[in-house]
């Protein structure tokens, strides 16, 4: 009998998580498939185009359950169904459908099974490849946690250690100072980030995508620290949001990216235009890609290995074309033709004013800038 060969990659942005995840997942096939074989591309599909792959094997991933990013590295430039083959005379990028050439890599090396470990991104091309006849599995991977999907993304716990962490270092400063401090953290589009990291890293205001936030009210919620005795204030925003009447602040565009738009600067935005309000300096801190960086959380270890699992069952019972998630604390499945569905509203899942951490955040008297 020929012995089972699965091929892994990690694409899009990093994400702690990741290497528990092959870690688990080498770990679980050679226990249940002995003598199977596992290679792991590198640079994410950009390695499958380039049959750029290495063994993965107990040995070779000894040691990396705790470990941040990625032994297979990233890209988030690499869509191979509509990927950047070079530059015409004006200098415009000129793109091409490259998915057959990986397509016949995989055929090549006898790869009967494709794991994916994404986001949005990354998913989509998995889909595309299923349909296309390969035996995909994905595992949910973002720190955002916006994947309507699933209840909860490997990274997104960790993630939100490091923020809390570092809040903590700004409200020592801030008091000292009696200053204010805008802290600009991840998520692009939702706040998820944002809004838990704030509650737990004791922040006055948190200013989320979802919620457009008004100047005024900021400037009453600092006031009314101040004639309580609270000489300071910790404001979290995420990247994305941005004020009534306003639009979201990019810091630039990535041409060559399936997601050109970089976010950024809404922290040195709001403290330049809410010091002239107060009584107050303010400063502003983006915590930026510390946020992805460091050891994993052992929350996130735990549903990394649990991911990792799941998809060792989905290739025992055969069950291609599915994406391992979280449902009600329990491990299961859907369709990737679910996740990665047709209106991209219903495949992210975005801050709510019903929200029950919303109610709580209210409740401590924490302000989100907002009516809400």
């Amino acid at each position: 009998m020929a012995k089972l060969k699965i091929a892994m990659l990690t694409g899009g942005g990093d994400a702690p998580g990741l290497n528990a995840v092959i870690y688990g997942f080498v770990k679980a096939c050679y226990n249940r498939f002995p003598g199977c074989e596992i290679i792991g591309y590198k640079f994410g599909y950009r390695g499958l185009y380039n049959n750029d792959f290495i063994s993965l094997t107990p040995e070779t991933t000894s040691g990396i359950l705790h470990k941040g990013g990625s032994m297979l590295y990233n890209s988030n430039k690499d869509n191979l169904f509509d990927y950047i083959v070079g530059k015409d005379e004006n200098g415009k990028y000129i793109k091409k459908d490259v998915s057959d050439v990986a397509v016949e890599n995989m055929r090549k090396e006898g790869v009967e099974v494709l794991v994916v470990l994404g986001g949005d991104g990354t998913l989509t091309s998995a889909r595309d490849f299923y349909r296309k006849g390969v035996n995909v599995i994905g595992v949910p991977k973002t720190i955002d946690n916006d994947l309507a999907a699933t209840d909860r993304t490997f990274g997104f716990d960790s993630a939100v250690d490091v923020v809390v962490e570092n809040l903590g270092r700004l409200h020592t400063t801030a008091e000292s100072h009696h200053r204010v401090i805008v802290a600009e953290v991840m998520g692009r589009n939702s706040g998820w980030i944002a809004l838990y990291s704030g509650i737990a890293g004791s922040a006055d205001i948190i200013l989320l995508p979802e919620f457009q936030f008004n100047f005024d009210k900021i400037a009453e919620k600092i006031k009314e620290r101040d004639d309580n005795g609270k000489n300071f204030s910790i404001i979290v925003v995420g990247e994305g949001a941005y004020e009534e009447g306003g639009e979201q602040i990019i810091d630039k565009i990535v041409p060559d990216s399936p997601d050109p738009i970089r976010h950024g600067g809404i922290a040195k935005y709001i403290a330049a235009k809410l010091e002239p309000l107060i009584d107050h300096e303010v400063r502003s801190c983006v915590l930026g890609h510390i946020q992805r960086g460091g050891d994993t959380s052992p929350s996130d270890r735990i549903l990394s290995l649990r991911y990792a699992v799941g998809a060792v069952d989905l290739i025992e019972k055969k069950l291609y074309g599915k994406m391992v998630n979280l449902r009600d604390g329990v491990i299961g499945s859907v369709d990737l033709n679910d996740v990665i569905c047709e209106n991209e509203d219903d495949r992210q899942v975005k801050v709510e004013k019903d929200d029950e951490m919303v109610d709580v955040a209210k409740k401590l008297g924490i302000s989100f800038g907002a009516d809400i």
